[in-house]
């Protein structure tokens, strides 16, 4: 069996509690893998599949995959430059950084990941990150291994296109796994809420259609996504298979709010056998 790689970002919505969890729900075989909303890769770095097409429409995260593919050991001297140097002034400073190259790129966008907020990664109205310093002060972990996840990432081609380009490209027998933001319909709560920029309910319909389009043409499918009823409204009528899954949530500001909640895992296409619940 092929050795896990550890995920080098903390991404909110992250699915390493899915893999620790649900691994049995992913399809052993499969052509290629499909991932169009990237985030932190739990899911691909646990499968580590020969063939994958990897897409995120968030640039900085894609550039910071790109760097580690191609400049790992750049990015990792520059990374560990960051964790030298960090301080408040310091992480305000690079915050408000603007880099020429890949490198540079990448190890900003990791050495912000790891130093802000929770992990949050969120932009104002012109586009730039924004999210104040948190309480963690190691640029570098002990978990690091930048080359055996660069590695990972040579099998795979990493894209920064809209989701449905992508998932128009997969074909019967691949596998394409979906974690979309989590916008739901007549929502006002929280992170769901700033979701709606970036991810509007028009985009969830526009969703659901492309993996209509997947279904048919014999895509194996795995989508995490809200358990909302307009959620469920949405994709119930059109003959997918829906599992309702608990996971603890630890991205609250508030620790009353850091509790147990309903995800939807949403399926085609895959044999459910074996499966535990």
């Amino acid at each position: 069996m092929k050795e896990k790689v550890v995920p080098f970002l903390k991404w909110a919505g992250g699915k390493r509690w899915f893999v620790q969890r649900y691994e049995s729900l992913l399809p052993k075989e499969y052509n290629k893998y499909f991932e169009p909303f990237l985030g932190s890769g739990a899911v691909y770095f646990t499968l580590l599949p020969e063939k994958a097409v990897l897409n995120d429409a968030n640039k900085d995260l894609i550039e910071a995959y790109r760097g580690i593919k191609s400049r790992w050991r750049k990015v990792y001297e520059l990374l560990k430059e960051h964790d030298q140097l960090h301080s408040k002034d310091y992480y305000y400073r690079i915050r408000s950084a603007r880099y020429d190259l890949l490198e540079e790129r990448a190890a900003r966008m990791i050495y912000l990941n790891r130093t802000c907020f929770n992990g949050i990664y969120r932009v104002n109205l012109k586009g730039e990150f924004n999210v104040p310093i948190g309480t963690k002060t190691k640029a570098i972990l002990d978990t690091d291994d930048f080359s055996r996840v660069s590695s990972a990432l040579k099998k795979a081609k990493i894209l920064n296109k809209d989701f449905e380009k992508v998932i128009d490209q997969a074909q019967e027998n691949d596998f394409l796994f979906v974690d979309p933001p989590y916008t739901v319909r007549h929502n006002q709560n929280g992170f769901i809420k700033y979701n709606e920029v970036l991810f509007s309910w028009d985009d969830q319909i526009r969703l659901a259609k492309s993996l209509i389009r997947a279904r048919d043409r014999g895509v194996k499918i795995l989508m995490t996504n809200a358990s909302h009823h307009s959620i469920r409204e949405l994709y119930e009528p059109l003959g997918f298979d829906l599992k309702v899954v608990s996971r603890f949530s630890s991205i609250s500001a508030s620790s009353i709010n850091r509790n147990k909640y309903e995800e939807l895992i949403i399926m085609a296409n895959i044999n459910r056998e074996g499966i535990q619940q």
